[in-house]
């Protein structure tokens, strides 16, 4: 097929008479043949607007005056295989196919074309091809033409280029660019691979398909004599054959979802690794990170049954890597027979010496029979064995194993994940920037030690969850309509965190990252984003699995302008204001503390923000979004997240969030800030009131405010709700004082300051994380929730017992907390406190559990029961303090909190933790507690007796009618 028209809308009719239409359509072009008036097929979908990378220059150079490449008069190509972080595609057909390609490796530069006739049926390509492996080598234009690749090479401009026909390379070393086969490649492999390290460029064209078919038993990856030479700067001549037609010249570097392929079945691999292993036996309590395989030639080797991968394998050039994610099971003695086989398939005939970097590891791969030396990396070594918890010597490394040695390489992720809360283990844990460029990444998520399976069929092989296999079969089931199995459909929710995870990089200039993306984009495309809400929840694994992704996918996507109106279909119109001043005053300690600005972005709208320059860099962040909670639930009401943060590291911020939201400056720690001013410079103002700073008429404008979130800031509490529960608060002064009193009550009871040292957060939203509500910072609860925040009259009449309960949360302290007994439990007492105290509620009207009958029935039926501190949980135990209350008043409570508070140097088991609450409470009243603690069945100590003997006993309490 010939391409007669390529820009603008209009067609044009291709040398074998089918129709050819093309169409722009928001930044990507479609190239159609109309098979029939009825029918046409999209052969490739591209973006016109990539996200610009180190090697589009390159790709210009090469393809410099080229408008289509017509390969249909020549052989069959082999479809080149493309890993790593180097290697991209000149010319791709309309499967995705790559047929030629471009890589570096070291200071040199390698250009590979998928069959030898592509030397004489593109002159102008192989001149192009000449210049850039030339390089910076300015002084040095002389090229060397193997004499088999000479007879293909014609019309070259000579007078350019100093040509030099060889029979080997070795003939000629002084040369700049190196032009051969694929074939005839021989003993100088390593020659040639330390020339192109070393700065020379390399011209090299054939087929693999052939050399495979008369070589059924040969790696066509490792032995291809090619591939003995581009292999190594990830470039690979596969036995799969390319479909010969004419190829438009993009004005990019090409990618389409169909290249998203794996590049073998690893069966042979996974027999050879697995001969007499039929599971793997990773006992004994050690928490195993989890693998994400991602790369085209990583396969995993040990999953769970859930399909997460603990054990997993891959080539990198020439040479190949075996990761476990927990160091302490290389060499495993339960594991030796696999360690044996591993070790052989890494070193690959070349019996060369293994060495081991860890005490550890060594001690256990000689125990297991392996001959190693313990030692650090050595460029002699057949195989390295290392951890992941350094880069050290990363580029040498990956080198190594390009050039053919192997590496066993292991330990998690998960810890570093925990202790660098907010960072991305893909980019800043130490392992990955080894890994991920052999496409593998070791991740925070966890994996739990067990007895597994090894995949010891062809079926199982097939059976296992492979990150680019599912999202390959992901993009046939949406845009062709192909169906997904049982077993695909349960992985999908997995797919959709990998996507995240792996998106996470942000490796624009890697091949293998724009195959995702545009698998991404055009699933998208087709299906769109699932539109969900209360009345139509997402509860299909795709829809789950688009949700998850979404909001990522946004931040990444080369053109996601162009994408929004497939994420997003309801974007009302509403008016924004411009250049925003906002004053910023903050004080924190030990916390962070979300400011407000009382601005809403829309979903897809962007902003730029200005910042003082004492700002940047110094810990703060851009929030957009209050509904912080993360979901995992059947049904999704909304996505999973829906927050951004973006760390300010720069005076101009550009910030967005595919779901919109409120937007907000997030402050370090421990950070002093006073009247700092930032800008923003477009958004839409939100009903946002703050007590003694807007005004009766600023707040009759700001009420109808365009915003669907309202903020309502007081003095010690900031309540977030849908708009339409302010829009008739005409008096939110009055509101203000009533949940002062109410926080002031609340500081009361735990006998801290009125003046919180950071304000407490409400927010209502569509789902959360579990319950119905719960504590935080912020608090979250579900919308309906919204009417008794913003409503005196309904917080009089119903209570507030569900947002005091949180509240009451918050001031627990784990010094006078005993897990899990009390944990629903203390929180109540804030809950009676304020329903008593400021809403004038009697405790039996303020929840049905606290009528007096049922409080009677509870405590004679935890003494029938052998008073087993088992049952002394939640309404059971708060009866305990509500007893005490009801004997020694609010003030006792007050005064043993405070002083908690002057104590330092807390026990931590519980059996002490409560005989210090029953010292202190005695003490405080001035009363031997000792026998009504003991009638609730608490393990009060002979100690704690002795220290309380010479107070009065209490004689009479409650308990003592069960006696």
């Amino acid at each position: 097929m010939r391409l007669i028209k390529r820009t603008g809308k209009g067609g044009g009719v291709s040398r074998d008479g089918s129709q050819l239409v093309v169409l722009l359509e928001n930044g990507r072009v479609l190239i159609i043949r109309a098979e029939s008036p009825i029918r046409a097929s999209v052969f490739i979908t591209m973006s016109l607007q990539p996200v610009q990378n180190r090697f589009t220059g390159a790709y210009m150079q090469l393809m410099k005056g080229l408008k289509e490449l017509d390969f249909r008069d020549f052989g069959v190509p082999s479809d080149l295989l493309l890993i790593g972080d180097h290697a991209f595609p000149l010319a791709m057909n309309s499967r995705g196919q790559v047929l030629m390609a471009a890589s570096l490796h070291g200071k040199g530069r390698i250009v590979v074309l998928g069959h030898e006739g592509y030397l004489r049926a593109f002159p102008a390509l192989v001149e192009n091809a000449l210049t850039w492996l030339s390089g910076d080598q300015s002084n040095n234009r002389s090229v060397g033409i193997q004499k088999k690749a000479m007879a293909f090479v014609k019309n070259l401009n000579k007078s350019r280029f100093q040509v030099k026909e060889v029979g080997a390379f070795s003939e000629c070393p002084e040369v700049g660019v190196y032009v051969t086969d694929a074939y005839t490649v021989g003993a100088d492999h390593k020659d040639l691979v330390a020339f192109l390290k070393a700065g020379g460029g390399v011209l090299i064209a054939g087929q693999a398909r052939s050399w495979t078919k008369s070589h059924p038993k040969k790696n066509t990856l490792l032995e291809f004599e090619g591939n003995k030479v581009s292999g190594v700067a990830g470039i690979y001549f596969s036995d799969r054959h390319g479909e010969k037609e004419v190829v438009p010249v993009y004005p990019h570097i090409p990618s389409s979802w169909m290249s998203l392929t794996v590049g073998q079945d690893f069966e042979d691999d996974l027999q050879f690794l697995l001969k007499g292993v039929s599971e793997f036996d990773v006992r004994g309590g050690a928490l195993f990170s989890e693998i994400l395989v991602h790369g085209s030639l990583a396969f995993p080797i040990g999953t769970t049954d859930e399909g997460q991968a603990f054990l997993a394998g891959a080539y990198y050039g020439l040479g190949r890597v075996i990761v476990i994610s927990h160091e302490g099971f290389i060499g495993s003695e339960k594991m030796a027979k696999f360690w044996n086989n591993a070790l052989d398939w890494l070193d690959n005939g070349r019996h060369g010496v293994v060495g081991v970097s860890t005490k550890k590891a060594f001690n256990h791969l000689s125990k297991c029979g392996i001959k190693c030396e313990k030692t650090n990396f050595r460029k002699d070594l057949s195989v390295f064995v290392r951890t992941v918890y350094c880069a050290d010597r990363a580029k040498q490394i990956l080198d190594f194993v390009s050039e053919g040695g192997g590496l066993v390489i292991g330990g998690h992720a998960w810890y570093w994940a925990q202790t660098h809360c907010g960072q991305n283990p893909m980019t800043g844990f130490a392992g990955n920037n080894i890994l991920k460029k052999m496409g593998l990444c070791v991740m925070g998520a966890t994996v739990g030690g067990g007895l597994y399976k090894a995949p010891v069929s062809s079926q199982a092989l097939k059976d296992t969850y492979h990150f680019r296999v599912l999202l390959r079969r992901l993009a046939d089931h949406v845009i062709n309509g192909e169906a997904l199995s049982t077993r695909e459909e349960k992985h999908l929710h997995r797919l959709g965190r990998n996507c995240s995870s792996y998106l996470d990089m942000k490796a624009h200039d890697w091949y293998s990252y724009a195959q995702v993306v545009s698998a991404l984009t055009e699933i998208l495309r087709t299906c769109g984003m699932p539109q969900v809400g209360e009345d139509c929840p997402a509860k299909s694994p795709k829809d789950h699995m688009l949700l998850f992704v979404g909001s990522k996918f946004y931040d990444v996507c080369p053109n996601p302008e162009a994408l929004l109106p497939y994420l997003v279909k309801v974007k009302p119109l509403t008016p924004v204001i411009y250049n925003q001043r906002i004053k910023i005053s903050a004080n924190t300690a030990g916390w962070k503390e979300w400011i407000s600005t009382g601005l809403y972005l829309s979903p897809g709208m962007k902003t730029y923000i200005a910042i003082p320059a004492e700002m940047v860099n110094s810990g703060w962040t851009i929030q957009i979004g209050c509904q912080t909670d993360r979901l995992n639930h059947a049904e999704l009401k909304r996505a999973p997240s829906v927050h951004v943060q973006f760390d300010i590291t720069k005076e101009m911020m550009m910030v967005k969030n595919l779901w919109g939201g409120l937007i907000y400056l997030v402050t370090p720690k421990k950070t002093q800030v006073n009247g700092a001013e930032v800008i923003v410079q477009m958004a839409l103002p939100a009903p946002y009131y703050k007590s003694g700073v807007t005004t009766a008429a600023e707040w009759a404008l700001l009420r109808t405010a365009p915003s669907p979130w309202a903020e309502l800031e007081f003095d010690n509490i900031i309540l977030t709700v849908p708009s339409g529960h302010v829009r008739k608060l005409e008096r939110p002064d009055e509101l203000a004082e009533h949940w002062n009193t109410i926080m002031r009550a609340v500081a009361d009871l735990a006998a801290k300051p009125h003046k919180f040292k950071r304000k407490e957060r409400m927010v209502t939203d569509v789902q959360i994380s579990h319950g119905l509500m719960h504590a935080g910072y912020p608090i979250m609860m579900h919308k309906p929730e919204a009417a008794e925040l913003v409503s005196i009259d309904v917080a009089m009449k119903r209570g507030l017992w569900g947002p005091i309960h949180e509240l009451g949360h918050n001031q627990q302290r784990s010094c006078w907390e005993f897990p899990s007994h009390t944990t629903e439990c203390t929180c109540n007492l804030w809950s009676v406190y304020v329903h008593e105290e400021v809403l004038g509620i009697k405790r039996a009207k303020a929840h049905p559990v606290l009528a007096l009958e049922k409080r009677n029935k509870r405590a004679k039926e935890f003494v029938t029961g052998g008073r087993n501190l088992n049952s002394w949980q939640m309404w059971v135990a708060l009866e305990t303090y509500l007893q005490l209350q009801e004997r020694f008043g609010w003030d006792a409570f007050k005064k043993v909190f405070a002083a908690y508070h002057k104590m330092s140097n807390f026990p931590t088991r519980k059996i002490l933790k409560m005989n210090l609450y029953a010292e202190t409470f005695s003490k405080t009243v001035g009363m031997n507690l000792v026998g009504f603690f003991q009638a609730w069945g608490w393990p009060i100590q002979a100690a704690t007796e002795e220290k309380l003997s010479n107070l009065p006993s209490w004689t009479d309490h409650p308990m003592v009618q069960y006696n």
